[in-house]
């Protein structure tokens, strides 16, 4: 359960990241490699949190 509730936050965190990022003017080319970064941060937690890559890195988030 804890897995599911430490998804979540981060998945909200990185919502509410991607959020502010848009409010942001940035040129069309830099949006892009924001957007590909995102994406992929996205992808490293949803790995990390299921226990496919290592994650050490990503600081447990108990509620």
């Amino acid at each position: 359960m804890d897995i599911i509730v430490n998804l979540i936050v981060y998945l909200v965190i990185l919502g509410l990241i991607w959020w502010l990022v848009t409010l942001l003017p940035l040129p069309a080319p830099i949006a892009g490699i924001v957007r590909v970064l995102f994406i992929i941060l996205l992808i490293m937690i949803a790995l990390a949190v299921f226990g496919i890559i290592p994650g050490s890195y990503l600081p447990r988030l108990n509620l």
